[in-house]
């Protein structure tokens, strides 16, 4: 297709959202992070300038040399690491975009709770944990509380503190976690400051939204299923929530959009629904991993990242209104206990099921298999459709069960299957579920 609807500099991408932008007929500059550039990347994209995105110093004189020649309309990213560079080149050539301001308030969870509560929308108590000390204050004060990093994603390093006898070893871990790496298959973050908030006890969902100059269009609300240590294992659409829930939870996300100044653009907002109602967890102007996307096109029709990259350019129709849902869709998590991955097999098969969306392996053999502790240890997903919420949570455990196998060794030497993590046992028969195979 030959370009002609305008050039996006993309900061940060995978391929399919590169060969979505080129479908929509239009011209895309890439930067690329050296640990993220791929083969196809680099056909796909019209420029390519390979570069740490993250570093605005070496950022900033290739953006000027691409703004001179050959010119960009717009810039955007929907990757994490990407979106305050991308806020930083839209103030920069006002360009009308995401700005650097938002993006940061949407990264910073220090800086967002001390921003809704200047702007009156309800959240949570909060403080910086700074020293040993501030664990025992803050708990005697709010109770039960989070502690997490300022920055962080994907459920890393983030500890409950019960009572004082979890503070010692959540101090322990914190110190240790301070300097690593976020993600433990780049390199693109360091953790470095952490926060204290307060335990919401509720159920927990995202919604997924597309803002239109201010008019922020809820797509989808997402119900969440949360292992113990706050990994991800699993997620449905649409969330089977009270009326009143879900009708509290577009309130809240279309207030707080507009509180954080966020004017266009996709979004995904995490929150939980607790005594007093909804209340932000975090929020970010990107789309969903975990194929929520995936789920959202399936349940409605609506590709986000094909909207994200065509409401610039007026390539897309604006969203009267929530769309109509035409199915549900799940996403379903293998998890093992720690070990060795020795063989993965029946991805491809699984992939050409009618009723699955995507297949995701992060598992390959030889990999070291840790502890579930956050959303880098799971083993990979499969996204499937359905006539409804629960006909979907069962359907994709029976794909991971049926069609794929990845064979593990424990720590111990015991040769195993890996399993499905277990989402509702009100639903999917439990031993169907979490029995290996034999």
């Amino acid at each position: 297709m030959t370009s002609s609807h305008g050039t996006l500099l993309l900061v940060g991408a995978v391929e399919d959202t590169v060969r979505k932008a080129k479908a929509l007929g239009l011209r895309v500059l890439l930067l690329q992070h050296p640990t993220k550039m791929t083969s196809a990347q680099q056909d796909l994209a019209d420029v390519v300038r390979i570069v740490d995105y993250t570093d605005w110093s070496a950022v900033e004189p290739l953006v000027r040399q691409l703004w001179h020649d050959p010119g960009f309309d717009a810039a955007l990213s929907l990757t994490e690491p990407g979106l305050e560079p991308a806020g930083r080149i839209n103030d920069r050539y006002d360009l009308g975009g995401t700005g650097y301001e938002v993006a940061h308030l949407l990264r910073d969870k220090w800086a967002m709770r001390r921003h809704l509560a200047a702007a009156g929308v309800p959240s949570v108590a909060a403080a910086p944990l700074t020293e040993r000390a501030d664990l025992d204050r803050f708990g005697a004060e709010h109770g039960a509380f989070i502690v997490k990093p300022v920055d962080g994603t994907a459920s890393f390093g983030v500890f409950l503190v019960r009572g004082p006898q979890d503070a010692d070893e959540v101090w322990a871990r914190v110190q240790k976690l301070r300097g690593k790496r976020t993600d433990r298959g780049s390199t693109l973050f360091l953790i470095q400051d952490f926060i204290m908030e307060q335990y919401v006890d509720g159920p927990e969902l995202s919604v997924e939204c597309f803002s239109f100059a201010g008019r922020h269009v809820v797509v989808a609300v997402t119900e969440k299923f949360v292992a113990p240590g706050f990994a991800e294992v699993g997620h449905v659409v649409p969330a089977r929530l009270p009326h009143a829930d879900q009708e509290a939870a577009r309130r809240y996300v279309r207030r707080f959009l507009a509180a954080v100044g966020l004017r266009d653009g996709v979004s995904h907002t995490e929150m939980r629904i607790g005594p007093d109602g909804p209340v932000v967890i975090e929020s970010h102007n990107r789309i969903a991993g975990d194929a929520i996307p995936e789920l959202v096109e399936g349940a409605y029709g609506v590709d986000l990242t094909t909207y994200a990259l065509g409401w610039p350019f007026g390539l897309v129709p604006e969203l009267s209104g929530r769309p109509r849902e035409r199915a549900a869709a799940c996403t379903r998590f293998l998890v093992a206990e720690p070990g060795r991955i020795g063989s993965v097999e029946g991805v491809e098969d699984a992939g050409r099921l009618p009723d699955v969306l995507t297949v995701r392996m992060s598992a390959h053999p030889g990999d070291v298999i840790r502890e579930l502790r956050d959303n880098w240890d799971r083993l990979g997903l499969v996204a499937v459709t359905a006539p409804d919420p629960e006909s979907a949570i069962r359907r994709g455990a029976a794909v991971l069960r049926e069609h794929i196998r990845v064979r593990t060794v424990s720590h111990g030497g015991r040769p195993g299957i890996a399993q499905v993590a277990v989402v509702d046992p009100a639903v999917e028969q439990h031993s169907d579920v979490v029995e290996a195979r034999a």
